[in-house]
């Protein structure tokens, strides 16, 4: 049997995966590591590797930067599946204000304490969930490393992967407000998902995994 190692998306933790079913499979959840200024996606990612012990053939499930991640993951190491849920394997895929931040470095400018301190935009960006949901992603948030989400906002809107490997999955919603399902290509749509759907959606994501993990 394949290891399956999910990562969370920015701002989140291994919580983010709690209400995803996976039993059947040895699941090891992913937890940040604290980049250095110079770390790149693809350095990052190599450092995840090694702290988790990656290896070829295992499955690598990602959720939003977690999936641009996992994508890096399987340009180093030939995975059996490599599996996006709520975000991009490329660059063309991504929204156009990727571009804009690369010309104008606005993000520059926000520090990571306040970002994590937004929990009461969640609702606008992130869609609706419910009270326990809510409770949860704003505690991930507030105890996100400001470091952290400092680096992986200028890391994200960097990346410039054009590459797409063998055995990449990606489900998306229709609802999405952070990456458009329309620019996205190949994907399995989730009709009325958000980019949180892997919290309100949780049922049938966990079902569309199952079915792709047993193909």
């Amino acid at each position: 049997m394949s290891k399956i190692f999910v990562i969370p998306g920015l701002g989140a933790d291994s919580r983010a995966y709690n209400k995803i079913d996976l039993s059947g499979h040895d699941v090891v959840k992913v937890d940040w590591l604290e980049p250095d200024k110079t770390d790149t996606l693809k350095t990052y990612a190599q450092k995840l590797i090694l702290q988790y012990n990656i290896t070829p053939l295992s499955v690598v499930i990602g959720n939003s930067l977690g999936g641009m991640l996992a994508i890096e993951i399987s340009k180093i190491l030939p995975l059996k599946k490599t599996i996006l849920i709520s975000s991009v394997k490329t660059i063309d895929e991504a929204p156009v204000y990727f571009s804009l931040f690369r010309i104008l470095p606005v993000y520059k400018l926000i520090p990571g304490k306040l970002v994590t301190s937004l929990g009461f935009m969640i609702r606008f960006v992130f869609g609706k969930m419910n009270e326990a949901d809510e409770w949860l992603f704003n505690d991930m948030l507030k105890n996100s490393s400001p470091g952290f989400v400092k680096w992986a906002m200028g890391a994200t809107v960097t990346w410039n992967n054009k590459i797409i490997p063998q055995n990449v999955c990606t489900i998306t919603g229709n609802k999405d407000h952070v990456f458009d399902y329309r620019r996205i290509r190949d994907a399995i749509i989730v009709k009325g998902g958000t980019h949180i759907m892997i919290f309100n959606r949780a049922d049938e994501i966990s079902k569309i995994l199952k079915d792709i993990l047993a193909e």
